[in-house]
């Protein structure tokens, strides 16, 4: 499998930043760490070659890296239109997608964010960019370059509503103020690993084996708490 995934003889992993539950750039080293991180090192190992990080600020140049074969593996919220190109293991991360909104917001609930005239933030390309596309019928999405510029973007262009990841909107509400997340989630994120269908079944099938490998020994759950990663779960059968 090694010639298969890594033709060039270096897997070439390629590491969201944008997202903070699977990866960071650590504040010492500067080097990209996280969930994804560790499990493309032991990916890497198991075929018994090196490993080249492709780090990118956002999901859809993710995506790009993987879909136009600068990148032999990457890790993606599933999606459907993703699904074109990309062949997905089962989740290993489940992760929620809230709103924001300010203090003195009236918007209470997540049905009251799809009316007319309601401006909501999103990340371009993020998995929440893609379901609210498909799932928004009247209110007005705004997109920002990467996921980590929602909220600001948000507050520079006096929008209404903040869409993301919640341990994102977490961190930047309590940094920014006087802002506050809706009480429940407006989507599950399934968060795999996903290799170009260019590269065959049997390559789909052994990363799909090695996800559920990593579920089952506990390894992923280890990765979360080595990475102090809160408000994640691991993915479970059917999830």
């Amino acid at each position: 499998m090694a010639t298969v995934f890594a033709p060039t003889g270096t897997l070439r992993a390629s590491i969201n930043l944008g997202n903070p539950v699977l990866a960071s750039l650590d504040p010492v080293t500067g080097q990209p760490v996280g969930v994804s991180v560790d499990l493309a090192t032991e990916f890497a190992k198991r075929l018994g070659v090196p490993l080249q990080l492709v780090a990118v600020k956002s999901a859809g140049l993710s995506v790009d890296n993987v879909s136009q074969n600068k990148a032999d593996i990457g890790f993606f919220a599933v999606d459907p239109k993703r699904g074109e190109e990309i062949a997905f293991t089962a989740p290993y991360v489940l992760i929620e997608g809230f709103y924001l909104v300010r203090d003195a917001s009236p918007i209470t609930s997540n049905a009251e964010v799809d009316r007319p005239g309601v401006t909501v933030a999103v990340g371009e390309g993020s998995a929440y960019d893609l379901f609210l596309t498909r799932e928004l019928h009247h209110a007005t999405l705004v997109r920002t370059p990467t996921s980590p510029a929602v909220v600001q973007g948000f507050l520079d262009q006096h929008l209404d509503v903040a869409a993301g990841v919640k341990q994102q909107l977490e961190k930047d509400a309590a940094r920014a103020g006087g802002l506050r997340l809706l009480d429940r989630r407006f989507m599950v994120i399934r968060q795999a690993m996903g290799v170009p269908k260019a590269r065959g079944a049997d390559a789909a099938a052994y990363l799909a084996g090695f996800v559920e490998e990593m579920k089952a020994s506990g390894f992923v759950k280890g990765a979360l708490v080595r990475h102090h990663v809160e408000g994640a779960a691991v993915a479970g059968e059917g999830d």
